[in-house]
């Protein structure tokens, strides 16, 4: 049977009011009279609202099939959907999801096209229709859609005639495409096959690349919840930073923490309720205990600074974090400024035990020697590593305290940074204030640097991920306005906030919160909001189609099932 165009869709993106937001979107397309122009990145008098996830090159063209179109209607209950409802640009009788293959190129009119990808998950094609577990479903039932890639400009019009003029390498088509990203239970195979496809768009290649890099087995934290860890030593490393070493209460040796990850601990004594925070271990890794080296700045960190003491007893999380030292042999940078010199030398610590050959760059800023902690077990440490090598920076330190320490005059900055000739084959770690890794980050592009080997860890709030959303005001994160809520007691532990449970879902309640989230698809599909879990457990509704990694949850679908700590 000949597929056939019945109409192109067209609309330009516009401001639309969603549970009380702006949202900024082009979904709301409707059909063209007469010839429409194609060309490379768009259709004449079309557009995106959005362009991180539609649009571009590989997004040229969205099409949607009439097929699937009466699938929803009887599966809602509804009829009469026009054509352009889920935003496509062609609706075709025709070319459906789970025959229509990557890399399958189609004639229509005067302009050719090649399948790119399978619709990329998205909350606003449910609120287009008024059915915010569309997304989900879409998946679930095999009818993502797809997009074209524009291969020859030209003049297309609803009638047209649809022929196909190469099939695909590697024959996987839309809709298993869009299972193996989305849908558990990967086949290893067809993951090899969509990597090894052209005509698969860059993003969704990596994906699947990253996925057979990983594997299935995904390791869960050390153990579940807070666990009591005895406080064994609090000893200065400078006028503002102290240590806290821990043991296991028995006196047993503690699971062995990856270089570069963080405990997150609960501080009773400090405020009320007690204030849950995370910091990084600063200690060698296996060494059978942990060690934190904390900054008094906070009410936390003051009172395990200045009040804690040896014999005290936390509750520590275990250790986590994917701010870690990789394998490899090409030179490290290990590059930090003030406090955030606490995670790169436990990596320090790992490639001396390790008696290390690489390359090693020790590259710190501080004030002065007064406010340079850990500073003489780090040059021990360079000390013992072949390839070891130190480029300190003291900005406000007398020219002798400079030469004791064989500092540099002057800040860190992406001047000097640059200045030291880094090798551009070099793995960096960056961690600081976040504006200190703004800047170190585009310097260490400007030397050559692949941005995939530049890894940087940030305490405070990650970034929000809130596509479309516009005229949002950013505020600090507080409790929820009006009444409290009655259900169990969510923490989000980076931003420092607790409040009783309202009701709805754990991501609706950050946004009460203005606690930064990050979100796509808002119904537990493309694990965008996935976070981990310090404490606690969660229920779904709705069941989201993957279920995320042990000791991880999917905050979109997600309510709390007892007392929950979430590091947001």
């Amino acid at each position: 049977m000949t597929a056939t165009m019945l109409s192109v869709n067209v609309g330009m993106p516009k401001n639309v009011s969603w549970q009380g937001k702006t949202v900024y979107t082009g979904v709301w397309k409707h059909p063209v009279d007469g010839p429409a122009m194609v060309r490379r990145l768009n259709i004449d008098g079309d557009g995106q609202g959005d362009k991180g996830g539609h649009g571009g090159e590989q997004r040229a063209v969205f099409v949607y099939q009439i097929g699937s179109y009466r699938h929803w209607e009887r599966h809602f209950g509804r009829d009469g959907l026009e054509y352009g409802s889920f935003g496509e640009n062609f609706t075709v009788d025709g070319l459906p999801d789970d025959e229509v293959c990557i890399g399958d190129r189609y004639r229509i009119g005067e302009a050719e096209f090649e399948v790119t990808q399978p619709r990329v998950t998205c909350y606003r094609v449910g609120m287009r229709l008024g059915e915010p577990e569309l997304p989900a479903l879409l998946v679930a039932h095999h009818r993502p859609g797809f997009y074209f890639r524009v291969i020859r400009e030209g003049h297309v019009v609803a009638g047209d005639a649809i022929v196909k003029t190469r099939t695909g390498p590697g024959a996987l088509s839309v809709a298993d495409t869009d299972a193996l990203l989305y849908l558990p239970e990967k086949d290893g195979e067809k993951l090899r096959v969509a990597a090894g496809i052209p005509a698969l768009s860059p993003g969704w290649r990596q994906s699947f690349e990253e996925l057979l890099g990983i594997g299935s087995v995904v390791q869960g934290p050390a153990w579940d919840g807070f666990r009591p860890l005895r406080v064994t030593a609090v000893r200065p490393e400078s006028a503002s930073v102290a240590s806290v070493y821990f043991e296991a209460e028995d006196g047993s040796a503690l699971p062995a923490a990856l270089p570069g990850q963080y405990l997150t601990l609960r501080v009773p004594g400090a405020a009320a309720p007690a204030p849950v925070r995370s910091y990084s271990i600063s200690s060698a890794p296996g060494s059978g205990g942990y060690r934190i080296s904390v900054k008094r700045e906070g009410v936390a960190s003051t009172f395990l600074t200045t009040q804690l003491a040896a014999g005290a007893v936390l509750d520590v999380a275990a250790p986590r974090g994917d701010f870690v030292l990789g394998d490899g042999s090409s030179p490290v940078l290990l590059v930090s400024a003030g406090i955030g010199v606490t995670p790169v030398l436990a990596m320090l610590h790992q490639l001396a035990a390790q008696g290390s050959t690489r390359g090693v760059w020790w590259i710190h800023g501080a004030r002065g020697p007064g406010e340079h902690p850990l500073a003489t077990e780090a040059r021990t440490l360079l000390a013992a590593l072949p390839g070891g090598r130190a480029d300190i920076f003291y900005s406000a330190a007398t020219a002798e305290e400079r030469a004791s320490a064989g500092a540099h005059e002057g800040r860190l900055t992406k001047d000097a940074l640059v200045e030291l000739g880094v090798p551009a084959d070099a793995s960096a770690y960056l961690c600081g204030p976040v504006a200190f890794m703004t800047d170190m980050t585009a310097a260490l592009t400007a030397a050559g640097l692949d941005s995939a080997r530049i890894h940087s860890e940030l305490f405070g709030a990650l970034d929000a991920i809130n596509p479309g959303l516009v005229g949002q005001t950013t505020r600090p994160p507080h409790v929820p306005e009006g009444s409290p809520g009655t259900g169990p007691t969510v923490t989000f532990a980076r931003s420092g906030i607790s409040a009783p449970f309202p009701g709805g879902s754990l991501l609706e309640l950050a946004e009460a919160c203005d606690v930064p989230a990050r979100w796509s698809c808002r119904s537990g599909v493309c694990h965008t909001c996935v976070t981990p879990v310090l404490s606690g457990s969660v229920d779904y509704s709705p069941a989201p189609l993957e279920p995320p990694a042990p000791g991880q949850a999917l905050v979109c679908c997600a309510a709390p099932h007892t007392d929950l700590v979430l590091d947001m």
